[in-house]
């Protein structure tokens, strides 16, 4: 087993354990991936301002998230084909979640259903919609998440049209895998992660079953693609928050009159995300949005940062930048097709140690203390 110091490590074992049409459907953005890039490239060029001669014992990362007491200010982004990565891995990510003491968020285009992921968890977990033509079906995945016990619904805002990703077409990208010549070859070198997918969980869980006329795999693909609404607007918001009754929470904010327009919607917490890079390539980065957002709403709901963050220094800058919490796709991504459950557990440990070991050097004892006073102007 490799010496892991840092999310870098399991990224480039992920990369060898994984098939590549699965990896890069995880690793890549849409077009030519600019913004993709920039959610990194700005958060490494924000510095940190180091503090000496200060009392930083007895340091804190333990926060709240809607009320929810966590480990530190981090919760699992929805992320979809998870189960690809690693077989059945939103399972086994919602165990490491639970145990280490953060939120876990389940995507409707997972590989495990809301219902497998109830039965290994004792806690609630965080479900993620997309709006879908066919309301009927949204409504009753809402009921299906209240009966599993979820806490709160993260409803994904920004992807009513999808982006394309260039490496997915080029690769024949497909659940289950596409059988080519390539991708035959390229399973045959991954021969853990085959043996593993063979008594895994192979079609999408929360649409398996559930949707009329679809016999399998292909027509749920097909299904899917023709389900994205273009008309989604604020009034199906406001029907959706009807239908949940819960803790809202509205993903893919990156404007400042968007996220007015949440807060006036009543979301309990909003995102500021570009979905990863995947969608509008172009769009400014997740941090380049985040300041002016929060100082415009930062006072009336939670805002929390998603996009790019690959160690605990950019968890401290985002929240230096006023956000109240964070949200990890592509880090999370990277542990489990590693490692599985362990890679995940890992990798959280690994950020908050270097969440922690940050807070001390530029003087902080307490994670909701942490401020733009921490950056170098």
């Amino acid at each position: 087993m490799p010496v892991i110091t840092c999310v870098e490590d399991l990224r480039l074992l992920a990369k060898k354990r994984v098939p590549k049409a699965f990896y890069d459907y995880a690793d890549s953005g849409s077009y030519s991936e600019s913004t993709y890039r920039a959610n990194t490239d700005d958060l490494a060029a924000i510095k940190l301002r180091q503090r000496v001669a200060i009392n930083v014992d007895q340091r804190n990362t333990r926060t709240t998230l809607l009320g929810q007491d966590v480990t530190m200010p981090v919760a699992i982004a929805p992320t979809g084909l998870t189960g690809m990565q690693w077989a059945n891995g939103e399972m086994l990510g919602a165990i490491a979640a639970e145990k280490f003491g953060i939120p876990f968020t389940l995507s409707t285009m997972s590989i495990c259903s809301l219902e497998d992921i109830a039965s290994v968890t004792s806690k609630p977990f965080w479900f993620q919609l997309y709006v879908m033509r066919d309301r009927g079906f949204v409504r009753e995945l809402i009921q299906r998440a209240k009966a599993c016990g979820c806490s709160a619904l993260v409803l994904t805002l920004d992807l009513q049209i999808l982006g394309q990703r260039h490496k997915d077409l080029k690769n024949g990208m497909s659940v289950p895998p596409r059988l080519t010549l390539a991708n035959l070859l390229d399973l045959a070198s991954k021969p853990g992660w085959a043996l593993r997918a063979l008594g895994g969980r192979k079609t999408f869980g929360n649409l398996a079953g559930h949707v009329k006329g679809s016999s399998g795999i292909t027509t749920l693909s097909q299904w899917t693609a023709s389900q994205f609404d273009p008309t989604l607007n604020w009034d199906d918001v406001a029907w959706i928050q009807q239908e949940w009754g819960g803790k809202l929470i509205l993903k893919g904010i990156l404007d400042v009159e968007d996220a007015r327009l949440a807060v006036q919607s009543g979301a309990d917490a909003i995102v500021v995300s570009n979905h990863g890079g995947r969608q509008l390539d172009g769009a400014i980065s997740s941090i380049q949005a985040l300041p002016a957002i929060a100082e415009a709403v930062g006072h009336q709901t939670e805002v929390w940062f998603d996009g790019g963050i690959r160690s605990g220094q950019d968890i401290l800058k985002a929240c230096a930048l006023g956000a109240k919490g964070t949200m990890i796709g592509r880090a999370f991504l990277y542990a489990l097709g590693a490692m599985g459950e362990q890679g995940v557990t890992l990798m959280l440990e690994i950020l908050r140690k270097e969440l922690d070991v940050s807070m001390a050097l530029t003087g902080n004892k307490d994670i909701r203390t942490v401020g733009p006073h921490n950056l170098v102007r």
